[in-house]
């Protein structure tokens, strides 16, 4: 309720009780509101957390790689550092580990012998059924060269794989981002008709960040995707606080316009509605994100990757009971979750990975603990595996580093690459531009869409032999290899008219289309050859209709490759 005594107060910091409230009253509109926060004519604006923006998701999806296939992953990140060696225990080298930690290891009694070599703790048996049913992987030793111990830059190096970020510095995008932004080059123009991706919790979102969106529908909690799933809407209208003040006006545009915007909680609703959990599970936090995943899945939302996250894996003291805690739920759910999609068949369809941003060092500490390591497994789920196994070499014990750290076997980025090539169906060559470069070695997991044979994958790294003599160019078609340098930057000069900068590797000819923020086509900029070199075009000099201020994006297409951006027009 708003307070009607006013004080002769008038700062603008005393809240609702200065003279100014009553004036704000009659005067507030909801484009001076949008001014105040900087934002009218740009159709966007954050909210929390949340980049809320006045576009809604196109009827007409965005074209989509003829090898899609309709294979669903699921990331899992295991926050805070996971101990490999309290999740998978290596019986050959037990007397060193035991040795090496002689407060927390876990007994002989209590591992459940999964092969003569490897077992996992008897805490985590619900995985037995995966296991004999061949749903289960655990790949050895996964990390990378110099692998950093720090939370923030781990967690950056596993989402944006630059083995080069140190601190604040790095690449800004994300392993998945560069994916879903070549799979959808006009995404902010026709977004697909279902997210391109889903993630619980707000942390690690560099993940799907491309150059100029971030590809996730993210919800900070699993509460808030249930209120979503359950409702279809996003924020609650109705019930808005302030209710006889401005700033209920506000938060209920404000809301109005988020509702508006996350048209996609109408269709994760519908999909939530049509599928049904068969199976019971439990009542905490993760086993209800893979519940209302698989209701997601059941029911048909389109979603081809998610990612779910548990936390508390910072195992610095009192590690052994809050592990035990940690991984019988993510057994006991992740049993349960590939029970539930059995149900409709779609259990060979899903593919679940976890990673977490470094592994645990090998000796306890003085708090019954362990602290920042190196290598620690990931683990696979799904039939599609088609059988169990332990993957990979399984790093020494009894040779660590001088701070007894375990040191990688296994490449992390060979692992994404494997996953994106043989189980998202990506052409290896699209894969290592998403890796940044790296020549990825795929791995045997049990799938295969690309059909190349594994032991000799690493032949097709070597480059393609060109001939001495390439072919006379043709501007109306030219090579599409070619055309992958092509360069665009919109830019701001000192006359405030927004330019596109544009370097083309050879001659072509050039469409270029603006779109407003919903979507809708104002008109064409530029359509007509450009040489070989650099261009700078002036969006309103070539828009002889008068443009609004606010945000734009344009489309250039040359040759049937399309490319996007947004720009400011002011």
């Amino acid at each position: 309720m708003c307070d009607t005594h006013h004080t002769h107060d008038t700062s603008p910091y005393k809240g609702l009780e200065h003279e100014g409230h009553d004036q704000e009253h009659t005067k507030w509109s909801r484009r001076s509101f949008l001014q105040a926060l900087g934002i009218a004519g740009s159709g966007s604006m954050f909210l929390g957390s949340h980049l809320i923006s006045a576009s809604a998701p196109s009827p007409f999806t965005a074209a989509v790689a003829a090898a899609e296939t309709d294979n669903i992953l699921i990331l899992i990140r295991l926050s805070g550092g996971n101990d490999g060696l309290s999740t998978v225990i290596p019986i050959q080298q037990y007397d060193s580990y035991a040795n090496a930690r002689p407060n927390i290891y876990i007994p002989e009694s209590k591992v459940l012998k999964l092969t003569n070599d490897f077992g996992v703790p008897t805490y985590m048996s619900a995985l037995e059924s995966l296991w004999g049913d061949g749903q289960f992987k655990a790949v050895h030793g996964v990390g990378y060269e110099n692998q950093s111990l720090s939370h923030f830059t781990g967690s950056d190096i596993f989402a944006n794989t630059d083995l080069t970020t140190t601190g604040f510095s790095g690449e800004n995008t994300g392993w998945m981002g560069r994916h879903f932004e070549e799979l959808y080059p006009d995404y902010l123009i026709n977004p697909p008709a279902a997210p391109a991706a889903i993630q619980i919790g707000n942390l690690a979102n560099l993940i799907f960040q491309g150059e100029e969106t971030n590809y996730a529908f993210v919800t900070n909690n699993v509460d808030q995707l249930e209120q979503i799933a359950q409702t279809g809407a996003f924020y609650d209208i109705e019930n808005a606080p302030f209710d006889d003040c401005m700033y209920g006006d506000q938060l209920r545009f404000l809301r109005g316009v988020a509702n508006t915007t996350y048209e996609y909680a109408g269709i994760i609703h519908d999909a939530y509605m049509r599928g049904q959990n068969q199976v019971e599970y439990q009542d905490n936090g993760f086993a209800r994100q893979l519940a209302l995943l698989a209701r997601l899945i059941k029911g048909n939302l389109g979603t081809k990757v998610y990612m779910i996250s548990m936390g508390g894996f910072d195992t610095h003291g009192n590690q052994p009971i809050v592990h035990e805690r940690l991984m019988s739920n993510l057994s006991i759910a992740i049993n349960n979750f590939y029970e539930d999609i059995a149900f409709t068949q779609q259990d060979d369809k899903v593919l679940s990975m976890t990673f977490s941003e470094f592994g645990r060092r090998i000796f306890e500490n003085g708090s019954n603990g362990t602290d920042h390591g190196k290598a620690a497994p990931t683990l696979f789920f799904g039939s599609g595996l088609n059988g169990s196994a332990f993957v990979g070499d399984h790093p020494s014990l009894d040779e660590p580093n001088n701070r007894g750290n375990l040191e990688y076997t296994m490449d992390f980025r060979d692992l994404y690459g494997t996953v994106l090539a043989e189980w998202l169906c990506v052409p290896r060559t699209s894969v290592e531009q998403h890796l940044l470069g790296y020549q990825y070695k795929a791995i045997d997991l049990g799938f295969s869409c690309s059909g190349e044979p594994f032991d000799d994958i690493a032949m097709d790294n070597d480059p393609p032999i060109l001939p001495d003599t390439p072919p006379s160019p043709d501007p109306e078609n030219p090579d599409p290899d070619i055309l992958e340098g092509i360069v665009h930057t919109p830019y701001y000069p000192q006359s405030r008219a927004p330019y596109i900068h544009l370097e083309m590797p050879v001659a072509a000819h050039v469409d270029i289309e603006l779109f407003n923020i919903l979507g809708q086509r104002v008109g064409t900029i530029f359509n007509e050859m450009v040489l070989e070199g650099a261009t700078d075009i002036n969006i309103r000099e070539r828009m002889r209709d008068t443009l609004s201020t606010g945000k734009y994006i344009y489309r250039i297409s040359v040759s049937g490759k399309k490319m996007s951006k947004s720009v400011m027009i002011s």
